[in-house]
């Protein structure tokens, strides 16, 4: 399912600059929106659950990810000429859909993730029709992509002329009124705690990842985030057993705040991490700290103990059980774990990608010709870690890599 190419294919995420007809004080891609996206329709869809209502997490994170599949395929059109395609002219739609779903062909070829992706794009144009679970879902996913617009904008507005953006602003306020029955939107549209615990993660959108080196393209460490929860989420469909949905969610959003320490500690590259043999665990225990001291405070009740539970041990296999937290084979997840009631993540999996991620980085980077001793030393120091022969979680990642070769 995850090849090099398909790999790839997902990282020109990366490079598809948004509102590039206007000023911007710092690099808008898509990647970033998509991670940001994904944050609010978290903290959006866990106060609907609080009051009551159902929301389908598994649904959602796959129509994130076909989302960004889209985006990329159709980067060269505007989202509102896009729109304006959709409702004048239907039947033009669904060609063009058509022929976005035909460019993945290649990458994941005739397999249930690509039979997703083409109920995807048939039910996107006719979610009015759909259950009501999945229109409350899509409204939950689509209030949190017009906030996540919205605060693009407003900071962008701080550079550029009013006349500039006045209009967009009007619009994509009328947009969120459709979508103000919801108690989370309605916090964050009124600066409650959420807005600032969302201003905290957001600096991850300023946080340039290898920070120590000219790269070609440059990553945030929040569009990092949300790439390694896409491949987390792509390795987890090529095992032999079946994920249960509990544990394709805490995967994917083990992933997505894999890095949400770094919102306060700033990101700590590898080398300087493993200067000593004891600083990797002294710089995760003042993470933890961090976390509970600036972040824990601006969490709500609803997410706040899954949350910790996503970051604290993100690279571990786990489960919850009423003992607290436990460490478990990969195996044992298989065979014993499968299931609600454990609450299992294959933490070695999100490693791995973010492992995957960190390599493309600096190997894409490499190839355009832009270099330095320090991609070159990740690039290696990330394939010693995986020989010939090495599966992490039932993933054949050494093969993976060699492809890159």
């Amino acid at each position: 399912m995850l090849s090099a190419a398909f790999a790839l294919k997902l990282f020109e995420g990366f490079s598809i600059e948004r509102w590039n007809d206007l000023a911007r004080p710092f690099a808008l891609v898509e990647m970033d929106k998509a991670g940001e996206k994904m944050v609010l329709a978290y903290i959006i869809g866990k106060y609907e659950e609080q009051c009551g209502k159902t929301v389908d997490w598994h649904w959602m994170i796959y129509a994130a990810v076909f989302d960004l599949f889209k985006r990329i395929a159709l980067c060269d059109i505007k989202s509102p000429v896009q729109r304006m395609i959709r409702s004048r002219y239907p039947d033009e739609y669904k060609k063009l859909n058509a022929w976005v779903l035909k460019q993945y062909e290649h990458y994941i070829g005739e397999s249930e993730l690509f039979d997703r992706f083409r109920r995807f794009l048939q039910e996107e144009t006719e979610m009015e029709h759909a259950e009501p679970d999945r229109r409350h879902s899509y409204r939950v996913l689509r209030a949190a992509h017009k906030f996540a617009t919205l605060r693009e904008l407003q900071m962008l507005s701080v550079v550029n002329e009013p006349d500039r953006v006045r209009h967009i602003e009007h619009a994509l306020n009328s947009d969120i009124q459709e979508f103000l029955d919801l108690r989370g939107l309605q916090l964050l549209v009124t600066r409650q705690s959420p807005y600032e615990f969302l201003k905290i993660i957001e600096q991850l959108r300023f946080q340039t990842r290898w920070n120590q080196t000219p790269r070609v393209p440059r990553t945030s460490v929040l569009g990092h985030s949300f790439y390694v929860a896409v491949l987390t989420l792509l390795l987890g469909l090529q095992q032999e057993c079946a994920f249960c949905a509990e544990r394709e969610y805490n995967n994917f959003f083990s992933a997505l705040f894999h890095d949400l320490p770094e919102a306060v500690t700033r990101d700590i590259i590898s080398p300087v991490k493993q200067a000593t043999y004891e600083l990797p665990a002294i710089v995760k225990k003042i993470e933890d700290e961090f976390v509970s001291s600036e972040l824990r405070p601006l969490m709500d009740a609803c997410y706040a103990e899954q949350l910790l539970y996503f970051t604290q041990h993100e690279f571990e296999n786990r489960i919850r059980t009423k003992g607290g937290i436990q460490f478990v084979e990969f195996a044992d997840l298989n065979e014993l774990y499968n299931s609600a009631e454990f609450s299992p993540v294959d933490g070695r999996l999100v490693r791995c990608a973010d492992h995957i991620a960190a390599f493309i980085e600096a190997d894409c980077s490499i190839k355009h010709g832009i270099t330095s001793v320090h991609l070159r030393d990740g690039r290696e120091n990330i394939l010693k870690n995986y020989p010939d022969g090495v599966i992490i979680n039932g993933f054949a990642a050494s093969a993976f890599f060699s492809e890159f070769m």
